[in-house]
């Protein structure tokens, strides 16, 4: 049976990355597609339902799965929406604050919701065995993120750097908003011992670089996740509108649920 999808922001990076996968996959049906900007829209389905927002399309395809890569405030919109709705929804949006992360919780015991600030399998795994690796190493090595993006991005650090961070802190029995910096300038005296530090580098077309630094006496552990193409986060979105439509509002889903399947 076809898992329908409804796609939002179909103009964009990701949208347009979905569109094109999901049009090609035998057991996806791109339903609808929310565009504000519909001159700027790709190629679609020849059945496929154009709207400018989410309110304009949702009650015509119940059970659809939402896959929404937009911006915090419209995603809380459409959170909203796909709660009053029943419509699965899958969340790759990043910057989005701790208030706004505990509405979408409560939402995700209305209708199936998947958040994720990065759908790749290689992150995920990471997040795994980053609180393990860095509680092996202990505290005598200092540990920083380093982070790249493109130059449109607009949130820093990247919601997947904050989550690696968060993996880094929960392996030295911390919390990040008590040991994280993220800048550095001027006499700031010695590092303290916990800290973590976050630093973003923008610039060019880069999909996503981040690097995390282990620094210890006489030797440096480096791990870095390159994505070489959006196709990496488009697909794990899919393989979680897949997942997601057989699940239900209990709590709210990561890509680590998807993954153990």
């Amino acid at each position: 049976m076809n898992t329908n999808l409804i796609i939002l922001g179909g103009a964009g990076r990701m949208g347009s990355t979905l569109i094109r996968l999901a049009s090609n996959a035998q057991d996806l049906s791109v339903v609808a597609v929310v565009e504000p900007k519909t001159e700027l829209l790709p190629k679609l389905p020849e059945s496929c339902f154009v709207a400018k927002s989410l309110a304009e399309c949702i009650e015509k395809f119940p059970h659809a799965v939402i896959i929404d890569f937009t911006a915090t405030t419209s995603t809380m919109e459409n959170a909203k929406l796909a709660a009053q709705y029943k419509n699965p929804l899958v969340i790759g949006t990043t910057g989005l604050n701790a208030e706004q992360k505990q509405i979408i919780e409560e939402y995700a015991h209305q209708t199936p919701i998947m958040m994720s600030p990065n759908m790749s399998v290689g992150v995920n795994v990471l997040l795994d065995i980053l609180p393990k690796l860095t509680a092996m190493l202990g505290s005598e090595y200092d540990t920083d993120l380093m982070e790249i993006h493109h130059n449109l991005k607009k949130d820093a650090p990247s919601g997947t750097a904050l989550h690696l961070a968060e993996a880094v802190a929960e392996g030295k029995g911390k919390n990040l908003d008590d040991v994280a910096c993220y800048h550095r300038e001027g006499i700031i005296g010695e590092r303290p011992k916990d800290e973590i530090g976050i630093q973003t580098l923008r610039g060019g077309d880069v999909v996503g670089v981040h690097t995390i630094y282990y620094m210890g006496t006489g030797e440096r552990i480096e791990i870095t996740h390159h994505a070489q193409s959006r196709e990496n986060f488009a697909n794990g979105a899919l393989r979680a509108a897949r997942w997601l439509v057989k699940q239900n509002a209990e709590r709210l889903y990561s890509m680590h649920d998807v993954l153990k399947g």
